[in-house]
């Protein structure tokens, strides 16, 4: 591991160490912990405040870390800017995890919107997010949106996934062949990301 690399790391440490001191018990607190850290860091690819407005961001913070001032991140923290050219695709995507959603916690609709800008980035979405395994998404998946990861039986990709959600929900189907079992994509859309 490169003198960076290890100082990146150090530094995510640090940050999610400082937030998680302070977690309220949410479900929640630790996926926003570890995006929280590592866009603070320099690395995944989530816009400003987890591509939430600044006021949502604020009470994500006051609600999952009380005491932790919101200006553990902010708008020059670098990330990626939200393109205006996908604001539709990204409104179409908060509303079918927030048709899912388990409505067992307030940040859910985070999540969503955190989870929808994620998905404007074009690495894995574990890793647009500033998740350190595609475990730690999976969890999140399930406990904020159980229907829908119910749904992914067959461990496709996550970001493929949920695009292949909204293109069946407005009827198109992409699979050219009758089952993906005998795609010559399969190991591409399915199986390990790490």
């Amino acid at each position: 591991m490169s003198t960076l690399a290890r100082d990146l790391t150090r530094e995510v440490d640090r940050i999610f160490a400082r937030l998680m001191v302070r977690a309220a018990g949410d479900g929640n607190d630790r996926a926003f912990a570890s995006m929280i850290a590592t866009r603070a860091a320099g690395g995944g690819a989530l816009p400003a405040w987890l591509g939430l407005d600044l006021s949502d961001f604020h009470r994500l913070i006051a609600h999952h870390f009380p005491g932790v001032s919101p200006d553990v991140l902010s708008a020059t923290d670098g990330g990626s800017p939200l393109m205006a050219n996908r604001l539709d695709e990204r409104e179409e995507l908060i509303r079918l995890l927030l048709d899912h959603r388990a409505h067992q916690s307030l940040s859910e609709t985070w999540m969503a919107r955190t989870v929808a800008a994620g998905c404007m980035a074009s690495d894995h979405l574990w890793h647009d997010l500033g998740l350190w395994n595609r475990a730690e998404l999976t969890d999140l998946m399930r406990r904020n949106f159980p229907e829908l990861a119910a749904r992914n039986s067959r461990d496709m990709k996550w970001k493929r996934f949920l695009y292949k959600q909204l293109c069946e929900s407005e009827g198109v189907y992409l699979c050219r062949v009758p089952s993906c079992a005998v795609c010559v994509d399969y190991q591409v859309c399915f199986g390990p990301e790490e």
